[in-house]
């Protein structure tokens, strides 16, 4: 067995334990500081990463082909390590909030990150059930990890109920998938569902799985949990699964629909484009009457997972490859707005909008940054957004000819950017319009969260004026799977 394609796993997983023991001979004040010596070695993770002894050129498998290691994993395991650097970063920022533990905080989003890395690289449903529950079991401690805030204890509540539904509903999927195959590897699997693809049984499992999935990704209708635990949970803990956790999602949803069972993808055309559909209508229109920042930010995410379906439903390699590169620009757009959010409203409970009013004054860099997150996530060139969802409703376009239902898909799509330019502006509107800022004082910020958000604002750039890297990248680890 080839174990030594484990090894950026096994990296991430020594240094949240290095972490917790290095912890004991910490100081108490020094303790937040942990959390930039795990961003820096993350990044040294992440140059590895694309070092000739992680990344051959090859596809291989270990662990009897339960585990491979691809283009498409290796693009995931770089987005994922990326994203947990600058949330790392955000969360020294927000450590004054967690009075204790805030080590064992920075070791369980390393812990959520192994996670991640190990969804990236699936290719079993066993292996992928282990991947699911070792995200979600961390971030149930995550979200409630302000033991003294009950926002923070609800949330993990909520979070912790429906992931257990959730769970439960995969396993039991996982079970009448392999109870009438005999299999549990994707590849094997591939071989022969064509052959099951009228067994309702066979069919029922693997809609189970979908529905586990699915609440993953916060699509209709399983994203009833998000509002509430994006609102009540740590910034950097809802940054963290806005983006990670998403991705996580979308990457076994990408294994098992076009890697494990592409025949019967091929025949649930209709359903992947109602699922988009009802989820960009829902999360649209749910967020217009919000006035909670990260709430609005919640059904924002419902509504992002409704277009990156777009990519799914369009059941294409350029459809594939238009969702992660929408990923990426996904990535630097809401951890930017989160950065924003912690600097700002860190201490305060209600986290209205309002609380944004004044901010041209008191910071114009953070100002700057949060009008261009807003404006990215609209979809507002010449930003990434634009781009992203350029090329997702191209895929789609693509398709209609055949199927005329995809002209409709893409329609309701235009309709959504429409309505989430009020939301989206209304944000920008408190920052420069409002009137009455109850504080004008000035926010201090440190030179990592500047790095970080420059990064960020680099990153919306870049993608929308240069994006072929990222498109040639993404296109490139698609091609593994099927269509």
């Amino acid at each position: 067995m080839n174990y030594s394609l484990t090894i950026l796993e096994m990296a991430v997983i020594a240094l949240g334990l290095g972490l917790l023991l290095l912890d004991l001979w910490t100081p108490a004040e020094q303790k937040r500081q942990l959390g930039y010596v795990a961003a820096t070695a993350l990044g040294f993770v992440l140059l590895f990463s694309f070092s000739s002894l992680v990344d051959s050129g090859a596809a291989a498998t270990a662990f009897n082909g339960m585990y491979v290691q691809d283009d498409l994993a290796l693009f995931f395991k770089r987005f994922f390590l990326l994203a947990a650097i600058l949330v790392l970063v955000m969360s020294v920022e927000f450590a004054d909030c967690i009075p204790t533990g805030i080590s064992e905080f920075y070791a369980l989003i390393l812990f959520a990150l192994s996670g991640m890395m190990v969804a990236a690289s699936t290719n079993d449903f066993s292996l992928l059930f282990v991947a699911v529950e070792l995200i979600t079991v961390t971030f149930y401690v995550l979200t409630s990890f302000q033991r003294s805030r009950l926002a923070s204890l609800e949330a993990g509540v909520k979070y912790l109920i429906l992931g257990a539904l959730s769970s439960a509903f995969m396993v039991f999927g996982i079970a009448l998938v392999f109870g009438t195959t005999g299999k549990l590897n994707f590849t094997e699997l591939a071989g022969v569902a064509a052959q099951f693809s009228a067994d309702k049984v066979f069919l029922l499992g693997l809609l189970l799985v979908l529905v586990g999935l699915g609440f993953k990704i916060a699509a209709f209708p399983f994203q009833i949990w998000a509002p509430d635990v994006y609102q009540g949970s740590p910034a950097p803990t809802t940054a963290f699964l806005a983006v990670g956790s998403k991705a996580a999602g979308f990457v076994l949803l990408l294994r098992v629909l076009f890697g494990a069972v592409p025949e019967v993808t091929a025949q649930w055309t209709r359903l992947l484009i109602a699922i988009s559909a009802a989820t960009i209508l829902y999360g649209n229109l749910c967020a217009i009457p919000q006035r909670n920042l990260k709430r609005l930010l919640g059904y924002s995410s419902i509504a992002n997972a409704g277009y990156m379906l777009l990519g799914v439903a369009a059941l294409s390699h350029t459809g594939q490859s238009a969702l992660l590169f929408y990923l990426g620009g996904y990535l630097f757009t809401v951890l930017a707005a989160f950065t924003v959010i912690c600097l700002v409203m860190r201490r305060m409970e209600g986290e209205d909008i309002s609380a944004l009013a004044g901010l041209n004054q008191r910071s114009p860099f953070l100002a700057v940054t949060m009008t261009l997150a807003m404006v990215s996530l609209a979809g507002i060139p010449p930003l990434a957004g634009f781009f992203g969802k350029f090329l997702l409703l191209k895929a789609a376009v693509e398709q209609g000819a055949p199927n005329h239902a995809y002209y409709w898909l893409v329609a309701l799509a235009v309709v959504g950017v429409v309505i989430s330019l009020y939301y989206y502006f209304g944000v920008v509107r408190a920052i420069y319009w409002s009137k009455h800022p109850a504080d004008l004082s000035p926010i201090e910020i440190s030179t990592p969260i500047k790095v970080s958000l420059c990064f960020c604002v680099l990153g919306m750039f870049v993608l929308g004026l240069f994006p072929g890297v990222v498109v040639n990248a993404a296109a490139n680890a698609v091609a593994t799977l099927k269509f």
